[in-house]
């Protein structure tokens, strides 16, 4: 019971803290928004976000996967030492993979731009982002680390450096344009994302830096049974690391086709290529940027979440893995309904006074019928994953993605964007209820 109360402690403690930052990182990612809505326009804004997709692909290629993988690796490790192993390792193999994903960019920047970005001419925003890939590699390693020790303070700091650092960086850029007489650009913003992911490894490096100085004692004491050999630590790492990069890679791919395809069924609904661009930008850059604002308190559970499922699963410690499930769905759904009544009553005033667009304020209303869903979805998923289920996470999130881009591709053209705002609630209603009745089997095996 003493070490259920302590695993819950840490995950409580730990969520706190990621929720803390993310509400504050939030705050100002949402303001950026408004503020890149009014400094580049909503076209500007959708080039922007043209980008996302991109970064994330390469992102899953190089460390997202392994962040989880690092992360599940530390929770059970007996000291210090192997725990750094753990991490060194997955490093080394994200610079490996972020070095052949920057030439990859830089050879086939204008495939990228015809194939993703709907053939606009972003290869100067391709050149600038592929930079950004190695540090946000490092920075995510290093975050896996810290919560497989269930340290959340440094991983909840560095996203908020992030965020600052970004968002300053992006005003000093378009207060030298516009001293310059130049019009701030989607360009600018991009800069931005490379300048917060310089800063955030910075701190994250000088931190780990500082805590193995102050560690340094204490490995000294470690006896060798608890080390591994490196081709172990290898092994076990990228056995974890694979599975997780292929559910993040097909995942990042389906959103890629669900960003091209969206522009272009718009187009033969019957907008132009600049308003089908404009639309995108409003719904990704503000709406969604809206409706996820409260789910950092889910998004932050579902971190900590991960390596104490995975440690109580391992113990085969059930009793505490149902609790923890139910009231992790409890929670999801209760915060979830509260932020759709709030959005729905404050969805015109958010798009007319913060956006300047009342189009954004009809997409809000709309689409926050899924804030229960969204959250129920992304702790529920790292609670599979924490069981060792990952096949089932990619599974339901391959058929969830092949749902919304169904309603993309047969529904835009006929009804317009309320196909794909029902597809999104469709497919987050049917990943929420597919997970949950694949945790209650697993959990069924375990206890067998």
């Amino acid at each position: 019971m003493k070490k259920n109360n302590i695993l819950q402690s840490s995950v409580i403690s730990g969520t706190l803290i990621l929720t803390f930052a993310g509400i504050i990182s939030r705050f100002i990612g949402f303001y950026y928004k408004i503020f890149l809505s009014r400094a580049i326009g909503a076209e500007g804004l959708g080039m922007y976000q043209l980008i996302f997709p991109i970064f994330a692909l390469f992102l899953a290629v190089t460390s997202s996967g392994i962040q989880t993988a690092i992360s599940r690796c530390c929770a059970s490790c007996q000291s210090e030492r192997q725990a750094r192993g753990f991490l060194l390792a997955g490093i080394s193999i994200t610079l490996m993979l972020s070095l052949l994903s920057m030439l990859l960019i830089r050879t086939k920047a204008d495939w990228f731009c015809r194939i993703m970005m709907e053939g606009m001419n972003g290869t100067s925003l391709l050149y600038i982002m592929l930079w950004a890939i190695p540090f946000a590699g490092v920075h995510s390693c290093i975050n896996g680390y810290y919560y497989g020790r269930k340290k959340a303070a440094i991983p909840a700091f560095s996203q908020l450096f992030e965020q600052i650092i970004r968002v300053l960086g992006v005003w000093l850029l378009m207060q030298i344009a516009a001293e310059q007489g130049r019009t701030p650009s989607a360009s600018d913003a991009v800069w931005g994302i490379l300048i917060g992911e310089v800063g955030s490894t910075c701190y994250c490096v000088t931190a780990l830096a500082f805590s193995k100085k102050d560690n340094k004692k204490k490995r000294q004491h470690i006896s060798s049974q608890n080390t591994l050999s490196l081709w172990k630590i290898y092994k076990n790492l990228c056995s974890l690391a694979i599975p997780l990069t292929l559910n993040r890679l097909a995942g990042s791919i389906f959103s890629a086709v669900e960003a091209l395809l969206i522009p272009l069924s718009l187009q033969t609904f019957g907008y132009t290529a600049s308003d089908a661009l404009s639309v995108y930008g409003i719904l990704t850059g503000m709406v969604f940027s809206t409706i996820m604002f409260p789910a950092v308190i889910s998004n932050s559970l579902a971190v900590m979440l991960l390596p104490a499922i995975s440690g109580a699963s391992a113990q085969g410690n059930t009793t505490l893995v149902n609790k923890t499930v139910r009231r992790t769905v409890q929670l999801c759904i209760i915060l979830g309904f509260l932020c759709t009544f709030a959005f729905l009553g404050t969805g015109e005033w958010i798009g007319i006074r913060l956006f300047h667009n009342t189009l954004a304020g009809i997409y809000l209303k709309t689409l926050c019928w899924i804030c229960p869903f969204v959250f129920l979805g992304s702790t529920l998923g790292s609670i599979l994953h924490g069981l060792g289920r990952a096949t089932a996470t990619l599974l339901i999130n391959l058929a969830s993605s092949a749902m919304r881009i169904a309603f993309i591709w047969l529904g835009i053209p006929a009804i317009g964007l309320k196909a794909y705002l029902w597809g999104m609630l469709v497919s987050q209603i049917f990943a929420s209820a597919v997970s949950w009745l694949c945790i209650r089997s697993a959990v069924a095996v375990n206890r067998r």
